[in-house]
């Protein structure tokens, strides 16, 4: 995996311009959509449909668990074996997307993840759903640090926190959306028609994003010649400074302590975000007794506070500059008003969902700034790989945290400690965050000045 030492600038530019002149402007250019309402949207509901596929099982566990004869702790196991398949990709899948093509990476792995993705549906005992669930993550498991590559490509750092949070409304789009959706097929056609029908959902975008999306703008002859020019000399400038700065080994660019804080702070945020998503649909399916239709209407309500405080968040950011502060105060305001839940819900459980619905600040306020960090504290060559590793050790959390969870509501009877779980250890990752070093400070374009 290692590399030439020669400094080259970021790949939007290093190899495709290297090779070739920019792509000629279209007579059309300027009644083009710009990059913000065309690689995004494209990109977000990619991932949406990622996100259904991997978390729609979460809302089913229930006639699932019932179905198959699954204890507590099993059911968390399912849940969470796709989050050790989902380590196979995330170091090549980033170096690929970097050095190769995300565009066509992610294609290939659209086509796999339906297939394992509908195999779940199909599955007839324990075993069976483990092995497909396992599958299902491989096949998900480079798309995240493809994705972030991508948007890398097209956004300069003035602009990524809010290209990021953009992209990452899918993970509580993805919830909001589906959740009512899967809640009536499963109460009109039980969780084996869900999971294949949101399965197969890959197979239909594939064809969108082949015909929409460029690896880099220099590619894009929709993209008005200016703008086009004037992009890929911001991120030309910024990758420089970057080499210029960081001119050290590949290996030893991805031993740096600043990357395994990194995964650490993630593996603590994934713990609560994860735990909370594969668990709240069963706490609230016992608190109330609901049908599957009301308790996926409900399931939403923590999501909707984590989108707004996604963007918000990130809108704040990118303004500031500042990236550790923010990720971390959207951390420790989500942990604590998960441990608040935990402590008045023998008092007032309606108080104790509020408080869980707040939460959500936690879930997703963190993620913009937090994954621009690694793209403008960290060298091109590996910025890539770098973004591959914080996301496979982070993702454990998403195994260990359903299953924790598990465990405790089995020995107890009771989901109390395991939420408290999920509190403390985001609350753990909010002060990690100060062991990170703070970003250099972007270059501003004309570009990026017009975006804002």
């Amino acid at each position: 995996m290692a590399h030439s030492a020669q400094t080259q600038p970021m790949d939007p530019t290093s190899q495709t311009v290297a090779r070739a002149r920019l792509a000629p402007a279209s007579p059309a250019a300027k009644a083009a959509p710009s990059r913000w309402t065309r690689i995004i949207p494209v990109a977000l509901v990619m991932y949406t449909i990622a996100f259904i596929d991997r978390t729609n099982i979460s809302l089913a566990l229930p006639r699932i668990s019932r179905d198959l004869h699954l204890d507590p702790q099993q059911a968390g196991t399912v849940a969470g074996i796709f989050f050790w398949g989902y380590l196979a990709l995330q170091i090549p899948g980033g170096h690929l997307a970097k050095h190769w093509s995300p565009k066509k990476f992610i294609s290939v792995l659209l086509v796999a993840w339906a297939l394992f993705a509908v195999g779940c549906g199909l599955a007839r005992t324990y075993h069976e759903l483990l092995v497909l669930r396992l599958l299902l993550g491989v096949a998900e498991s480079g798309v995240f640090p493809a994705t972030l590559i991508l948007l890398s490509h097209w956004f300069s750092r003035a602009e990524r926190a809010r290209a990021n949070a953009m992209w990452l409304l899918c993970l509580p789009g993805a919830v909001i959306l589906s959740s009512p959706f899967s809640g009536w097929m499963l109460d009109h056609w039980g969780w084996r028609t869900m999971l294949v029908a949101e399965g197969a959902l890959p197979l239909v975008w594939l064809a969108v994003w082949i015909a929409f999306i460029q690896d880099h703008p220099a590619e894009a002859r929709w993209l008005p010649q200016s703008e086009r020019e004037s992009l890929v000399a911001t991120l030309r400038a910024e990758s420089a400074e970057l080499e210029r700065s960081e001119n050290v080994p590949y290996l030893r660019a991805l031993m740096r302590p600043q990357v395994f804080v990194l995964a650490a702070i993630y593996f603590c945020f994934v713990s609560g975000q994860m735990g909370l998503l594969f668990w709240l649909p069963s706490a609230t399916e016992n608190f109330k007794k609901l049908s599957s239709l009301h308790t996926g209407i409900v399931f939403t309500f923590p999501f909707i506070v984590g989108a707004i405080a996604l963007l918000v968040v990130a809108r704040h950011s990118d303004k500031t500059r500042e990236r550790r502060k923010h990720a971390a105060t959207a951390m420790v305001l989500g942990g604590l008003f998960i441990l608040l839940a935990v402590a008045v819900i023998p008092y007032s459980p309606l108080l104790a969902f509020a408080f869980i619905i707040l939460s959500g600040v936690g879930a997703y306020g963190p993620m913009a700034p937090f994954w621009a960090i690694p793209t403008e504290t960290l060298p091109a060559k590996t910025v890539g790989s770098v973004m591959g590793f914080v996301n496979a050790i982070g993702n454990l959390g998403a195994y260990f945290a359903p299953l924790i969870v598990g465990h405790l509501n089995k020995t107890t009877g009771s989901f109390l400690s395991g939420f408290a779980y999920l509190g403390a250890i985001t609350v753990l990752g909010a002060a990690l965050c100060f062991l990170l070093k703070p970003a250099v400070s972007p270059v501003v374009s004309s570009t990026a000045a017009n975006a804002r």
